[in-house]
């Protein structure tokens, strides 16, 4: 493992570990961020597989009592069989349409400029959401019902767009369809946990032939940093949020879609370049 191999892997797995649970789109930045450092090809693919593993794997341990109190008291608390059916209706649309339109969207989608325009729009949405009226029907997310999950997993359904942010379109759409801000940042965490298992199981065994014995090194620098750093940005995104809207996420969105798009149109960084050198 050579240094620049190192400190690509730093990089990239600080920018996972901060943006994966974060309404910033955590995909929208490792694209942006690979194009400019030169870390791209079938080897990029693999890597990412591994630092968003480490990043699920953060948020099950800083929730491993409810886990646990849930995968214990599911086959005898109906409280914790409405909650895991909750996730399993909210899991499904995403599921279904990652199968199906996956390869389409990675193919025409992963690009920086259409990270920056859905980084904007997101971030315009966000911002409206946070300043209209809120109307709370549900305080807590183990009060939630089918119906509001399934509509969770619509709004997932969103993030397959890069740059739209799969916390960000389920934590907004919860707010927009009366989840309290605590139970729809709590709800898209949870959700997280079967989504991003499910996407890393996939990938791992559509890709398998990517994960090579030389990679071992660069990829664990890659998976305890993403580990790391995802767990110190749930803790204070868990924080913020006693006090604090998303409003200010969604300024940032804005304000990054819209410097990409700058550099794009003015010819200060060539997007379609970087991404070839990748």
């Amino acid at each position: 493992m050579d240094l620049w191999s190192a400190l690509q892997a730093l990089i990239l797995g600080i920018v996972e570990g901060i943006t994966e649970f974060l309404p910033i789109s955590s995909t929208g930045h490792q694209i942006v961020v690979a194009d400019l450092i030169g870390f791209g090809g079938e080897r990029a693919i693999a890597f990412n597989i591994i630092i968003q593993l480490a990043a699920i794997l953060a948020v099950v341990w800083e929730y491993r009592f409810k886990v646990f109190e849930i995968v214990t008291d599911l086959p005898r608390k109906s409280y914790a069989q409405r909650f895991t059916g909750n996730l399993i209706v909210a899991f499904l649309p995403a599921a279904v349409l990652g199968v199906i339109l996956g390869d389409l969207i990675h193919e025409y989608l992963f690009n920086p400029i259409t990270v920056a325009f859905a980084l904007v729009i997101g971030g315009v949405i966000m911002i409206w959401a946070e300043k209209r009226t809120h109307r709370i029907r549900v305080e807590e997310v183990d009060d939630m019902r089918w119906h509001d999950a399934l509509k969770v997993g619509c709004a997932q359904c969103l993030a397959m767009i890069p740059g739209t942010s799969r916390s960000g379109s389920t934590i907004i759409g919860g707010l927009l369809f009366g989840l309290s801000r605590k139970a729809a940042t709590e709800f898209s965490f949870f959700l997280a946990m079967p989504t991003m298992v499910g996407a890393t199981v996939y990938s791992v065994y559509k890709y398998r032939h990517l994960f090579t014995a030389s990679d071992v090194l660069v990829f664990g620098v890659g998976f305890i940093t993403s580990f790391i750093f995802a767990m110190l940005a749930v803790k204070a995104l868990l924080k913020f949020i006693g006090n604090h809207s998303y409003e200010v996420f969604g300024w940032y969105r804005i304000v990054f879609g819209l410097l990409i798009l700058a550099t794009w149109q003015f010819g200060w960084i060539d997007w379609n370049a970087a991404k070839a050198a990748g």
